[in-house]
């Protein structure tokens, strides 16, 4: 997700913090660098006109040319400028209205309408709300087919619907059946075309003055860059759009559409789609996304990744044993599935701040296989194997290599990685930071 743009913009600044002081060429010279990198991610061009002339105007100010840190300081510009361009802030779900209340996801075809439909209803369902999925889509049989098996999957409730009923009265039944179910949250998954047209948008436009949803949310594929601008006009212009959906963000390293949809229709972008797993929806922060473009990391997302995977009590327990050395490879085992569930390595590395200028990691190919690889291997293992690891001879290699359907190889590696995570928490624990120094000395 914006790998392409955050390349290209280290390398504009990379050239200003290279100047003690920083005159109006240099400022001009590297504003061009950021403008034609902000056109090559396919961001609108007006937007890219507004956005330069901006910065352009404060950066050739007193704020720049009398700071200590002129190159920095034309960065934080840039930050608040991309911020603002986003959005500013984020903007959560409207859900205002007496229960149950309905949000209407409207889209082209093969936007991921009926995926997001079910990564909503978990959403949701983390936030305390009772979701129930309505599959109104009655031209593209499957979608109905895969809506249903998606809430089978996810334990959410599915309206019954099929493709000889009327979509507007599908609504209006669900409506009835959700308030009878006690589901406080309606998610309308909705017909969609291979491009806009008059019928798809009377429709919708039915649906919407039928069941009057407290949001309808634009779900819009962001690897279609400018095309996805112009599509979430052309609904926020008949259905009045209250925000939208970018899926497929961590297919596009250009991220034009997440950097011009606000600016263009002045609607917000509430959530992105970030990955394949029906977990991988993300609340759109434009601050956060900001601080990301710059490789300056995302650490409060982070967090809030961990927190909802952490149980507070298993975390104080893990401190225990890893202060008395007590930490066994089931628990080991334990991390990595936690680990699995705050989502892809590679998402994760990348929202830790300055990352990006290791060039050592940037190139680094992170597999998540490797991970259940690691959790094979232990759960190969015996109850005794995994507290004493001492004990695992040859043979018992061989037999465990052999269980995981792993090699020799790969259990040498793991036993001795959990070796010397175990002897350098041994050396914390007897020296505190400095025994950590100690630790980590090659020699």
């Amino acid at each position: 997700m914006f790998e392409t743009l955050s390349d290209k913009l280290e390398i504009a600044f990379k050239k200003l913090r290279g100047h003690g002081k920083l005159t109006d060429k240099n400022i001009e010279e590297g504003l061009k660098e950021v403008r034609m990198a902000l056109l090559e991610a396919d961001v609108h061009y007006q937007v890219v006109k507004k956005f330069i002339s901006e910065i352009k105007e404060r950066s050739l100010g007193q704020e720049v040319m009398r700071s200590l840190t002129p190159a920095q300081q034309v960065i934080k510009i840039v930050n608040e400028k991309l911020t603002d361009l986003m959005g500013s802030f984020h903007e959560d779900l409207n859900l205002s209205g007496p229960a149950p209340v309905s949000v209407m996801l409207v889209g082209l075809q093969g936007s991921g309408k009926t995926t997001t439909a079910g990564k909503l209803g978990i959403f949701l369902r983390k936030k305390g709300r009772k979701p129930y999925l309505v599959p109104a889509d009655v031209y593209r049989p499957a979608a109905i087919d895969q809506l249903k098996k998606i809430g089978d999957q996810l334990n959410i409730p599915v309206f019954q619907s099929d493709i000889n009923m009327d979509p507007v009265q599908i609504c209006i039944d669900a409506r009835i059946e959700a308030h009878r179910d006690r589901c406080d949250t309606l998610i309308l998954d909705t017909a969609g075309r291979l491009h806009i047209d008059e019928e798809l948008m009377e429709e919708l436009f039915q649906i919407k003055t039928a069941v009057r949803p407290s949001d309808i949310l634009l779900v819009a594929d962001a690897m279609t860059g400018q095309d996805a601008v112009n599509i979430a006009r052309s609904f926020d212009q008949k259905l009045d759009i209250g925000g939208v959906i970018l899926t497929k963000m961590d297919g596009d390293a250009r991220g034009g559409a997440a950097l011009s949809i606000k600016d263009i229709t002045g609607k917000p972008i509430k959530f992105v789609g970030v990955g394949e797993k029906l977990s991988d929806l993300e609340s759109f922060h434009p601050d956060r996304m900001a601080s990301k473009i710059l490789g300056m990391g995302d650490v409060l997302t982070l967090i809030e990744k961990a927190q909802a995977v952490v149980d507070e009590k298993q975390a104080l327990e893990l401190e225990k044993k890893l202060r008395k050395n007590e930490f066994t490879l089931e628990d080991f085992k334990n991390q990595m599935i936690q680990i699995r569930k705050m989502g892809s390595l590679s998402q994760m590395i990348g929202m830790i701040p300055g990352i990006s200028k290791i060039k050592q990691l940037k190139n680094l190919e992170l597999d998540d296989r490797e991970l259940i690889k690691i959790e094979a291997i232990i759960n190969s293992m015996t109850n005794q194997e995994r507290r004493k690891y001492n004990i695992i001879n040859g043979s018992r290699r061989k037999r465990i290599a052999k269980g995981s359907g792993t090699s020799i190889q790969d259990v040498n590696k793991l036993l001795k990685n959990y070796s010397q995570v175990m002897k350098m928490m041994k050396t914390i624990n007897k020296g505190g930071i400095s025994g950590l120094g100690r630790a980590l000395l090659p020699f």
